[in-house]
């Protein structure tokens, strides 16, 4: 019996729209979240690279002008990757069948997988073409991620989505519009859980603030790798435990869309984000593994960006 719940107001997926007539323009919450997300993010780079005790003796793997080049690449890559992620992981039947649909980034759609995969991508080509140390650039990476991560899901709360499964407990929340309301715990009301503010407190505030502990008064960044392997294995387990609170995207689970609904459950009864986190969490082990073991070499990164 659902004894309390919270509403929540239909806020909308904009902050303001302005009309010109022929030409319209809106500033939506999800793209302020990436804009700020990014924002800070930079200064996080830019205030670890001028600490030079920070790093090992060769000094931090970027300065500042080069972070601003990097930014660009990075957010290319999330949104290239993070939009072809949503079409491929979760929709790729809908997409193969509204192919123009798939450059439409304004009407929402992107994967956190994809937007990952999108800034290795992005990070491999730039330290190459810059040849800097690959594994100490990406820890800068990895401590910059939480700030976007907690904004982005934020935007989720804002935008009414991704919202959690029905549930009666005390900190419910209901969610304004017919599809979050469709269950019955009580009356006319569903109360759900806010698995939105559950990812932005262990992905973005717990795991961040971990990060910048193990960085700033650890010595973990003259470990390269380190704080990437510890952001992976953070990721993946808080990923995995707030699917189980998640409620299934209702149009991957359509009896018209099999491969959506295949893809979003993924493999051996995990859902897509948990089977997807697998392998970040194998990975994640790896590198710190790896870095805690490698011979000590107070000059240089370990690992060649090219050969």
């Amino acid at each position: 019996m659902l004894s309390a719940a919270i509403p929540f107001p239909d806020i909308g997926t904009e902050l303001f729209a302005i009309d010109f007539g022929t030409f319209n323009f809106a500033l939506r919450w999800y793209a302020l979240a990436y804009i700020v997300g990014f924002l800070i993010g930079w200064r996080i780079c830019v205030m670890a690279v001028k600490r030079p005790a920070l790093w090992l003796r060769s000094g931090p793997p970027l300065n500042p002008s080069q972070i601003e080049e990097l930014l660009t690449w990075i957010i290319l890559g999330v949104i290239v990757g993070g939009r072809l992620g949503f079409v491929l992981f979760y929709q790729p039947q809908y997409y193969l069948q509204n192919p123009l649909e798939t450059f439409m980034v304004w009407q929402g759609g992107m994967s956190f997988h994809g937007g990952f995969a999108g800034v290795v991508v992005a990070g491999l080509v730039f330290c190459n073409r810059q040849r800097a140390p690959l594994l100490s650039t990406a820890d800068l990476l990895a401590m910059a991620t939480p700030p976007a991560l907690l904004l982005g899901r934020l935007a989720n709360v804002t935008n009414n989505e991704l919202w959690g499964r029905p549930t009666d407990v005390p900190w419910a929340v209901i969610f304004p519009g017919e599809t979050a309301q469709a269950c019955s715990i009580v009356g006319d009301f569903c109360g759900r859980h806010p698995s939105q503010i559950y990812e932005a407190m262990l992905e973005g505030l717990f795991l961040g603030a971990l990060l910048l502990v193990l960085a700033w008064h650890r010595g973990w960044l003259k470990k390269p790798g380190a704080v990437t392997g510890t952001f992976l294995v953070g990721y993946g387990p808080t990923r995995g435990f707030v699917e189980f609170f998640r409620q299934p995207d209702i149009q991957f689970v359509t009896a018209d869309n099999p491969i959506g609904h295949a893809l979003h459950f993924g493999t051996c009864g995990l859902t897509m984000g948990q089977t997807l986190s697998l392998p970040m969490i194998a990975g994640g082990l790896g590198l710190i593994w790896w870095s805690f073991r490698r011979p000590r070499d107070d000059s240089e990164d370990g690992l060649p960006v090219s050969t």
